[in-house]
């Protein structure tokens, strides 16, 4: 299984927008992506609902997992991106 620890660089976090285009862009792939932050439980990168549960702010790591490599190198750029410039 992969994974990539990255720091969150939207300006407000994973709100609404950037956690919108994080599902789209997990929804494309066949395999389970999962986004944690230090201490808590795993979520599915394929919901917006569960990726603003995570609360991540912006300077926060979220590490992403999947058995598909490209899956979790594209999720760990769109993390690593301000998805609300």
């Amino acid at each position: 299984m992969a994974s990539k620890t990255v720091i969150v660089a939207s300006a407000e976090g994973l709100h609404a927008r950037p956690a919108g285009l994080i599902a789209e862009a997990a929804e494309k792939y066949d395999t389970d992506i999962e986004l944690s932050t230090a201490g808590e439980d795993p979520v599915d990168a394929a919901s917006s609902m569960m990726i603003m549960a995570l609360g991540a702010e912006k300077g926060v790591e979220v590490t992403v997992t999947s058995d598909d490599d490209a899956a979790v190198e594209e999720i760990a750029k769109l993390l690593e991106t301000d998805l609300d410039a």
